[in-house]
C-alpha cells in the first residue's frame, strides 16, 4: 500500500530553534556561526580533523564533530544521516567552496531546503558558469570544454591566443596555466591524460579585474559593492607580488555597469539566498566588460572587512541572517555607510610583521597572521584609499614582501 505524504498535516511543528549544520574544511566563517547562535539557533561545525585546534568560536556551538582526511562523500552522507537520526537538522551550509558539493548533496539527500547539484555547479564549476551567462547573453572570454580535441583544434584556429587553461572546480588562479600556442597545449593535455576534460580553455583577456560582492535575499541583490584588483589575482598568484584591492567610486561608470551586469548575473545562474563573489574584467581593448567566475560565498584575502569598513555591510553576518530568514521575507539589510575602503596584503618574510609605522589615520584593521603584512584602510574620499595602497605598495615591497612558488591546491 502507498501512502501520500501531506507535510502541512504529518510535518512536526517548528516550535523548537532552527538547527544549522555547518560544513567547512578550511577555517573560515566563524561571525556566519556567531550570528547564528545570535539569532537563537543551534549550530554544529563539521570540519577537518587537522582543524580540531583552530580559531573557532566554541562559545556558539553546540557539537562539533571532525572529518579525516580524504573521506569520501558517500561516507560523509552516511555520518550525517546518523547524525540525523537524533538531530532535526534545518539548514546545511557549506563555508568554505571547496564543501559546496558536499553541502548541496546532503540537502538533497536529507531533502532539506537550500541550494541542490544543479544550481551549486553554475557556482562551483567554471565551464557550467560560462555556458549559463553566455546562454543569457552575458559577455564571456571565448572559451571550449577540453573534451573534443577537433573542438579544441578548430577553437586554436579560430580564436587569437594566448590562452589560458583552467581547471573548472579549483578557487581562485589556482592551477591556471597561460598558453601562447597550440604546440605547448597538446603536450599538458596528454599530461592531463584522462583529467583533461575537468578543464577548460579560455581566450586570455588582458585587462583590469573588479569583483562585486553582493547579498542575495529571495534572488534580489539588496546590496552590492564594487571593488577593483590593483594587480589581477593571477598574476599575484603565479608571479608573487602584493594583493591590493579597493572600492570603486560610487555612481561612476563602472559602478553602474557593473552592478547591472551583476544583477543580471545573479538572476541567469538562480541564486536564491546568500552571498556572491563575482569577478569581472574590463579589456584593455574596446574597454568591455566580461564576466570572469562567480562563487556563492564570501570573498577571500579580507575582502569581507575591507566592505564592513566602507558600508559597515558584514557579509558573513548578513549571510546567516538570510538563511535564518529562509523565504518568509522577514529579512530587512541594515543601513549602508557609503564610504571607501581598500585592502594591501602579502606574504612576509618576518613571522609577526610589525605595521605599527603604517599610522595614517586610514587605517582602520591590521591584519595578524603569520607571516603576512596587511592593513584594511577606510576613508570617506575615493581617491585618498587608492593612493595610499599604491604609497604603501611601494613600502611592502621594501620591507616585507616574500614570494613562495604557485600552489597547485589551497591552503587552509
Amino acid at each position: 500500500m502507498i501512502f501520500s505524504y501531506d507535510n502541512s498535516n504529518y510535518a512536526m511543528p517548528l516550535t523548537r530553534p532552527l538547527t544549522f549544520l555547518c560544513i567547512t574544511t578550511y577555517e573560515k566563517g566563524q561571525e556566519f556561526m556567531r550570528e547564528c547562535k545570535r539569532q537563537g539557533c543551534r549550530v554544529i561545525l563539521l570540519t577537518a580533523e587537522k582543524l580540531r585546534d583552530a580559531d573557532w568560536p566554541r562559545e556558539s556551538l553546540d557539537n562539533t564533530f571532525y572529518l579525516p582526511e580524504e573521506i569520501p562523500l558517500a561516507d560523509i552522507v552516511k555520518a550525517v544521516t546518523h547524525l540525523a537520526r537524533g538531530e532535526k537538522i534545518d539548514r546545511v551550509v557549506a563555508l568554505d567552496e571547496f564543501d559546496m558539493e558536499t553541502a548541496a548533496t546532503l540537502r538533497e539527500h536529507l531533502r532539506i531546503p537550500g541550494m541542490g547539484l544543479t544550481t551549486m555547479r553554475y557556482f562551483r564549476d567554471k565551464l557550467a558558469m560560462r555556458m549559463r551567462a553566455l546562454d543569457r547573453h552575458l559577455r564571456v572570454p571565448d572559451f571550449v570544454p577540453v573534451v573534443n580535441h577537433a573542438d579544441i583544434q578548430y577553437y586554436l584556429d579560430h580564436v587569437l591566443g594566448p590562452w589560458v587553461l583552467k581547471p573548472r572546480q579549483e578557487a581562485s588562479a589556482i592551477g591556471i596555466k597561460k598558453i601562447h600556442s597550440g604546440n605547448e597545449l597538446w603536450p599538458l593535455l596528454d599530461e592531463l591524460g584522462d583529467k583533461q576534460s575537468n578543464y577548460l580553455l579560455e581566450k586570455f583577456v588582458p585587462g583590469g579585474v573588479y569583483h562585486v560582492d553582493s547579498v542575495v535575499s529571495e534572488q534580489d541583490v539588496v546590496f552590492s559593492n564594487v571593488s577593483k584588483y590593483g594587480k589581477p589575482p593571477m598574476n599575484v598568484a603565479q608571479g608573487g607580488g602584493i594583493f591590493t584591492t579597493f572600492t570603486v567610486p560610487r555612481g561612476s561608470e563602472d559602478d553602474s555597469a557593473l552592478r547591472a551586469m551583476n544583477r543580471d548575473l545573479i538572476a541567469a545562474l538562480g541564486l536564491l539566498r546568500g552571498v556572491s563573489h563575482a569577478e569581472f574584467i574590463k579589456a584593455h581593448a574596446g574597454g568591455e566588460f566580461y564576466f570572469l567566475e562567480c562563487a556563492a560565498r564570501v570573498g577571500g584575502a579580507y575582502i569581507n572587512e575591507m566592505i564592513e569598513a566602507a558600508s559597515g555591510i558584514n557579509l558573513w553576518r548578513e549571510w546567516a541572517r538570510i538563511e535564518v530568514s529562509g523565504g518568509d521575507g522577514a529579512y530587512k539589510l541594515p543601513p549602508v555607510r557609503e564610504e571607501y575602503a581598500g585592502v594591501i596584503l602579502s606574504l612576509a618574510r618576518q613571522e609577526n610583521p610589525d605595521t605599527s609605522h603604517y599610522d595614517d589615520p586610514e587605517v582602520c584593521l591590521r591584519i595578524k597572521k603569520h607571516h603576512h603584512a596587511g592593513l584594511v584602510l577606510r576613508s570617506k574620499d575615493p581617491e585618498r584609499v587608492p593612493a595610499l595602497l599604491q604609497s604603501y605598495t611601494e613600502r611592502f615591497a621594501r620591507e616585507f614582501l616574500a614570494v613562495e612558488p604557485p600552489r597547485d591546491k589551497p591552503t587552509a
